[in-house]
């Protein structure tokens, strides 16, 4: 059984999913720790995304960043925030050390505030 990684993004402000909050997908190369963007893409209506943000084909060990664009998501909602926002991307680095486990990155956001764990 090979890994894979998803993500959950939920709005504790407004008590709900976080519906097409953009989220990006790095790889932090190992040589210069550099961020190298692999791809984009966009929570559904139940704050996830429709397939896992690494498959089990793209899944190696490493070290990667989630980048979820909680600025843009909160003005869409039509909340007035400040220029610039309190809190513009999220950016979680996080290491991947075993290439058959599921890691699950949730993300409990609010436009001052966030948290995050190792999900299931």
């Amino acid at each position: 059984m090979a890994g894979k990684l998803t993500t959950h993004v939920l709005d504790t402000a407004n008590g709900c999913p976080a519906a097409s909050m953009r989220i990006g997908l790095r790889l932090v190369d190992p040589e210069t720790q550099q961020p190298i963007l692999l791809k984009h893409t966009f929570t559904n209506a139940d704050g996830r995304t429709d397939t896992p943000m690494l498959t089990e084909e793209e899944f190696k060990i490493g070290k990667y960043e989630l980048v979820f664009e909680v600025d843009e998501y909160f003005r869409r909602r039509g909340m007035a925030l400040p220029e610039p926002a309190f809190l513009g991307e999220v950016t979680l680095r996080f290491g991947i050390a075993d290439a058959e486990a599921h890691y699950h990155v949730p993300l409990l956001v609010s436009p001052w505030s966030y948290s995050t764990y190792r999900g299931s």
